[in-house]
């Protein structure tokens, strides 16, 4: 592999502190140092995969995005306790196993950009993507092996499982008419909410917090993990591709049922419906000009908004026992620049 096809680290560490957005500038700002380490230690696992791998698994690590996972644990263990180089360690756990799902997810929807770079699979192709996404996943997996609570392990393996079988659920019921809503909260939070919530939990529970506080941030970052897919639902939907920075409308090309799309659906005439639904069981392809006569189709995507909103006012109140530190309110931060981002969606 070419050494042209790493980012130098100095370069990565700079990308993931600065320019933040103004509504992550508190939150990240307090963990900034740790967010570093993390970003040395996950940088420090390339190495320890065979010479002829390691490029690979750098050029993967080194595309990553803003590191909100391991930031929620930092923050987490900060409003439970302390932080310490363990939710450093958790932070790097579930970054990892968050960058193997990437690699999967750019596979299965032909994504070729991934934060303006190409994706694994567009480079390498998917057989080799696939390996690619195993090691990372094993690696997470070691990790947590080594902590001496063997509930960490436990439940960071729970997470890995739980997101990769919503990914099969949500795979198994592409163009799927019966699809509710209920199925697809059930799938996103698996395959979206549960890595977050491990995050939150596991931060704190390295912290010392006792059964109650972990299980609140616990819940906490299943509901920001939850807003947080109802937005990207959205944004591949309505969004910019050189503004998001990967490959967006792959979902309705693929069959997927997001929700701004199931509440079309809901409130399409029924010639609407039945032009849809035809498309879905012949399994065609959906695109936006499918969906642009539809009346109701900026109302679909306001709609999954104000859930995802919902949402995050829900997972507010799950920091209520929380005294008023300055990690607290950094987690109360990142619920509201996640609202600004639903709300950028009807823009």
């Amino acid at each position: 592999m070419n050494k042209t096809d790493t980012i130098p680290a100095a370069k990565r560490s700079e990308a993931n502190t600065a320019g933040l957005p103004a509504g992550l500038a508190f939150p990240f700002e307090l963990v900034k140092d740790h967010l570093l380490q993390v970003d040395t230690f996950i940088g420090e696992q390339a190495r320890t995969f065979d010479p002829g791998v390691e490029g690979y698994v750098s050029y993967v690590c080194e595309i990553s995005g803003k590191r909100i996972r391991p930031a929620l644990a930092l923050l987490a263990g900060g409003a439970a306790g302390e932080i310490s180089d363990a939710q450093v360690q958790i932070g790097t756990v579930v970054e990892l196993v968050h960058l193997a799902t990437l690699i999967h997810d750019d596979i299965m929807d032909g994504a070729d950009l991934r934060r303006e770079m190409p994706t694994a699979s567009a480079k390498w192709g998917a057989s080799l993507s696939v390996l690619l996404g195993d090691c990372l996943f094993a690696r997470a997996l070691e990790l947590a092996a080594a902590f001496e609570d063997s509930a960490i392990s436990q439940r960071v393996s729970a997470a890995a499982s739980a997101v990769c079988q919503g990914e099969i659920l949500q795979t198994q019921r592409r163009f799927d008419l019966n699809l509710s809503r209920d199925d697809y909260f059930r799938m996103i939070r698996m395959k979206t909410g549960a890595l977050f919530a491990a995050a939150t939990e596991l931060g704190a529970r390295t912290a010392g917090a006792d059964a109650a506080a972990q299980e609140n941030l616990r819940e906490f970052g299943m509901k920001v993990g939850t807003a947080y897919q109802i937005y990207d639902d959205c944004l591949d939907l309505v969004g910019q591709e050189e503004i998001a920075g990967k490959t967006l409308g792959t979902d309705l090309i693929k069959g997927k049922l997001t929700l701004p799309v199931l509440n079309l659906i809901a409130n399409a005439t029924e010639a609407q419906r039945d032009k849809l639904n035809t498309r879905l069981l012949l399994k065609e392809p959906i695109d936006v000009t499918a969906l642009a006569d539809i009346a109701d189709y900026d109302g679909a995507v306001g709609r999954a908004v104000d859930t995802g909103k919902s949402v995050l006012e829900d997972a507010r109140s799950h920091l209520v026992s929380f005294g008023d530190s300055p990690y607290r309110q950094a987690l109360d931060e990142v619920t509201h620049y996640l609202d600004g981002l639903l709300d950028s969606c009807c823009r």
